[in-house]
């Protein structure tokens, strides 16, 4: 798999991008060295140098702070993304569709795609608002459960929601841990 092709085709192109993803390795050995641990640092990473290096105006979040707080952001999304994945699998019998763990973990390590590489957008910190592009990557999560999970046809935009609503409560629950942490 080639990153930079892959990221395209799933922006892109999802719906011919998700049969070539089921046809590859879905376990997490394969998906988190070569794409998740990759992708899921844009945001971390550019965070860190938006708020702590640029800064929004004379307003800077120190080094250290800014360092624990990439770190631990890093690392939960890391987390979540396996949580992600255990949620969409442990629905699909509720939905019809195919309990299939890899093909679970796929759909949780590339439908977060849009929202990473959106994430290049903090590092100038009046620019963070265009994150919100990362929003596509709920599309991505709906045609990816349809390609992959195979849920009955009439059920399959309920699965995504209720993955969607999992999701959305795992995160909060992920992002407000180095909130907590870092008061």
């Amino acid at each position: 798999m080639n990153l930079v092709e892959r990221v395209k085709g799933i922006l892109f192109q999802p719906n011919s991008e998700w049969p070539a993803i089921a046809g590859e390795p879905g376990n997490a050995g394969y998906l988190f060295p070569n794409y998740v641990a990759i992708l899921a640092a844009i945001p971390p990473v550019c965070n860190f140098i938006g708020m702590s290096i640029i800064g929004y105006g004379p307003i800077r979040v120190g080094i250290g702070i800014g360092i624990v707080g990439a770190v631990f952001t890093y690392v939960l999304s890391l987390v979540g993304v396996f949580v992600v994945a255990y949620v969409i699998d442990f629905l699909a019998g509720t939905f019809g569709a195919q309990k299939n763990f890899d093909n679970a973990m796929r759909v949780s390590a590339y439908s977060p795609t849009a929202a990473w590489v959106a994430g290049v957008f903090s590092i100038i910190p009046a620019l963070g608002f265009l994150g919100i592009l990362g929003l596509y990557s709920l599309y991505l999560l709906y045609t990816g459960i349809g390609a992959l999970m195979k849920p009955a046809a009439d059920k399959a935009l309920v699965y995504t929601i209720a993955v969607i609503v999992c999701a959305v409560i795992v995160w909060i629950i992920i992002f407000a841990i180095p909130a907590m942490l870092l008061r």
